[in-house]
């Protein structure tokens, strides 16, 4: 069950990737529309600069994977010790849940980005990882070091 453990979590980084890419393949374009000039932008400007600047639908893809590197931090260790330690079938669902939830939850704040419904997406996604973080806790500290 390792390998299907751990595919959410590569799931999870390829989508990652996903929203770095449209990030990108939308921010540029807006960027040179708005006639900013990246050669000779000044030293140490940053991603929040732009807030204002570009449209909010340009921003809402990066505001979201800056969430895809917040929150998974905490997913991508707890189903790695769950893994380690032996994955049941309700540990897998639960991790294909939260990535559902999150590919879901990205698409919904890059294209409509309505909050409330967002926030429910968060908080289900949240439930579905305070599961699995119990699932890690419980295999580790209530292990058999014997059987280990």
């Amino acid at each position: 069950m390792l390998a299907q453990m751990l595919a959410p979590a590569a799931v999870l980084v390829a989508w990652s990737l996903v929203m770095l890419m449209w990030t990108a393949g939308t921010r540029f374009p807006a960027m040179a529309k708005s006639g900013m000039d990246l050669k000779n932008a000044a030293p140490g400007g940053r991603g929040q600069d732009l807030e204002g600047v570009l449209p909010d639908k340009v921003n809402w893809k990066s505001h979201n994977y800056a969430h895809l590197m917040e929150q998974p931090t905490i997913f991508y260790p707890t189903v790695i010790i769950i893994a380690m330690m032996g994955a049941a079938a309700g540990d897998v669902l639960a991790a294909w849940i939260y990535v559902g939830l999150r590919i879901v939850h990205s698409l919904w704040q890059a294209l409509v980005n309505v909050v409330a419904i967002r926030f429910m997406l968060f908080i289900a996604s949240t439930l579905a990882l305070a599961y699995l973080a119990y699932r890690a806790v419980a295999l580790t500290l209530f292990a058999d070091p014997g059987a280990l």
